[in-house]
């Protein structure tokens, strides 16, 4: 039986003191120089659920691990009916008022850059460059053999047209965009290959169990150590891909402010922890210091 990756986490400790004033981040964010770690609370204003919110998707949805789609056919089967529905959901989503504040903040040259944890490029979409993918993003397709990129539009056209009879609709997608489906919907689903080498396709995305690229964690290493603060948003930070660089900054002495729903795994790391619905806050953030409020 393979050993599924840590999914959640339980605090250990009293929870510490949350606030809902943004005074503090105020503070940081205006003296500039910061960089954003995002997570799935960011997206839920734009339809698509987080994994371990009061609404989470881990409560009814265990996400496809590495080791169980490189196993066998079935589980890919699975997995690409399931994508091929959620696909829908993700390629329609917007951004919302969470991004665009984030948008605003780095155009204003206070934000230096965004490393975040989500896949449906939502920031992108905002019109915030040079963001890192830190898990990749589900915009894009992998070939596993010969490591070929081609784009999930162009699959899901091949996906059509192997599976014409196959119109399942749901709005209840997940972050990974995966979907619920029953084990007869998704048995006859025909999945396709490489068209190069005919290898196996997956998304270019950091299943649970696997492993972000090293030069990628490097990366988002150098991003932190150039910064003056941190500012997570809508993160649990249960996973150490994400958690790794709040301990880093935390350890170099640079201030780390954390605004999203309920406790974190970073909490004890924090200079600063806000527990407000993201779009609001950071609409009010992006206002506050544009005025240029004093710190």
């Amino acid at each position: 039986m393979r050993t599924r990756p840590t999914l959640t986490w339980t605090s250990t400790g009293p929870p510490l003191p949350r606030t809902t004033s943004l005074d503090e981040v105020v503070a940081v964010v205006g003296r500039g120089g910061v960089v954003v770690l995002s997570g799935a609370g960011l997206s839920t204003e734009s339809g698509i659920p987080d994994y371990r919110g009061a609404e989470g998707s881990l409560r009814k949805h265990v996400p496809m691990t590495y080791g169980e789609f490189v196993a066998g056919a079935r589980a890919r089967q699975r997995y690409w009916a399931r994508s091929h529905v959620g696909w829908r959901t993700i390629a329609r989503a917007e951004p919302n008022a969470g991004h665009r504040a984030v948008t605003e903040l780095r155009a204003a040259g206070l934000v230096s850059g965004v490393i975040t944890q989500n896949v449906d490029g939502l920031h992108q979409a905002a019109g915030t460059p040079d963001v890192i993918d830190l898990h990749g993003s589900l915009d894009r397709v992998i070939c596993l053999q010969c490591r070929a990129l081609t784009s999930r539009g162009e699959l899901d056209e091949r996906l059509h047209a192997a599976n014409s009879g196959f119109d399942v609709t749901t709005d209840a997608v997940n972050p990974d965009g995966d979907v619920y489906l029953d084990e007869a919907t998704t048995r006859g689903f025909i999945v396709v290959d490489c068209h190069g080498c005919g290898g196996v396709l997956k998304p270019d995305v950091v299943f649970f169990g696997e492993n972000v690229p090293r030069e990628r964690v490097e990366l988002c290493n150098e991003l932190v150590d150039a910064a003056d603060a941190l500012l997570v948003l809508g993160s649990s930070l249960t996973v150490m891909s994400g958690l790794r660089f709040v301990r880093r900054a935390a350890e170099r002495g640079k201030p780390v402010a954390i605004i999203t729903h309920g406790p974190t795994r970073g909490d004890v790391h924090a200079t600063v922890r806000v527990d407000r619905p993201l779009g609001a806050a950071l609409t009010e953030l992006a206002g506050r210091v544009h005025k240029g409020e004093p710190w």
